[in-house]
């Protein structure tokens, strides 16, 4: 994770969260941490002050992966209670006492991280973690848990849930992969279509490939969106045609890894304003660089007088080694193209 926040409110409190947050940044379990307290004492504790804790909670649920309060259960409860919003994108939150006798995992427990970091801290305390999901207390995988730390996007929220079910309950669950697996599928799960399992889980950027009845999709970001486009195009423009694109594709957004473009587009506002609404990187490549692309791609005359390379969206791409899964698509002024990385999943 990025940033973990921990606050305490006694003196052994504080001291037990500035331990907690060294160990936490030295083993690389966040690359930022802070530890804060009470005004009235946390010069002397040597953390940061806060007078308000909702303010605080506030600032931190927005701008932190992790909360950890050394407190009462009841004070981080109230505290986060009016900000909760979304098991997807809510931060971790995890409770000791200030002794570090008990670790409880409060909110986002899988896909937050809370479970794991609870389990960590109480290995820093030599405590005991309390985690009450009840796929961690059957030994049953956790298919929610492994998506947040494997890199993979839950498309159906609600077929999740029937997943963790069906785990719980021994029915048969099946698995589906674009993807190579490495590693022992998980217990409960089998690598069966849905002549054998009524409910699956498919590996995938593709959301239209559907193997069982019901089929929960992971989607990694493994995708790479090559484009070219006219200079001074709209970003509205070229935004719809990116969404027709991917509409098309059967790709969702969740897929895309970052944008490839050529290097004379840099700058260019329409790739700009794509770039920083869908919160993608841009990498730029030189016409030299695309034309050393293998492959045997359409060119045109026109955008190689004008840019040096016949074929940009394609060539950029799969510049990185990616292979081509959709073909250019052309219109008002911008082309587009799908490059899919290599990648595999591992258990």
């Amino acid at each position: 994770m990025r940033k973990a926040a921990f606050v305490g409110f006694t003196r052994a409190g504080c001291d037990l969260a500035r331990s907690l947050a060294r160990a936490v940044e030295a083993q690389g379990v966040a690359d930022e941490v802070s530890v804060s307290g009470p005004v009235r004492f946390a010069r002397e504790a040597g953390v940061e002050p806060f007078e308000s804790l909702a303010a605080w909670a506030s600032e931190r649920f927005r701008s932190c992966d992790a909360l950890v309060f050394v407190s009462a259960c009841g004070i981080a409860v109230r505290a986060i209670a009016p900000l909760v919003a979304d098991k997807l994108t809510d931060p971790a939150v995890v409770v000791l006492d200030e002794r570090g006798s008990f670790c409880i995992p409060l909110l986002s427990g899988h896909v937050g991280g809370a479970n794991d970091l609870a389990r960590f801290l109480a290995q820093e305390t030599g405590g005991c973690a309390v985690v009450s999901t009840a796929t961690d207390v059957n030994g049953v995988f956790a298919i929610d848990e492994w998506a947040a730390r494997e890199g993979f996007s839950i498309m159906e929220r609600a077929r999740a849930k029937e997943v963790s079910a069906a785990l719980l309950e021994g029915a048969p669950v099946g698995l589906s992969s674009a993807f190579p697996l490495i590693g022992d599928v998980p217990a409960g799960f089998s690598l069966a279509d849905g002549a054998a399992a009524d409910v699956g889980v498919r590996l995938d950027w593709h959301t239209g490939r559907r193997p069982f009845p019901r089929t929960l999709h992971l989607v990694p970001r493994c995708i790479t969106l090559g484009v070219g486009c006219r200079r001074g195009v709209g970003a509205e423009v070229l935004r719809d045609q990116v969404e027709g694109v991917l509409s098309e594709a059967r790709c969702p957004r969740a897929a895309l890894s970052g944008i490839a473009t050529i290097d004379v587009k840099r700058g260019e506002p329409a790739i700009d304003d794509l770039a920083a609404r869908w919160g993608l990187d841009v990498a730029y490549f030189s016409a030299d660089e695309l034309r050393a692309v293998p492959g045997d791609f359409p060119s045109s005359e026109f955008v190689e007088r004008a840019v040096g390379v016949g074929n940009v969206c394609e060539r950029a791409a799969t510049a990185r080694g990616e292979s081509l899964v959709l073909a250019k698509r052309a219109a008002q002024g911008c082309t587009v193209a799908l490059g899919l990385a290599r990648m595999t999943a591992a258990f």
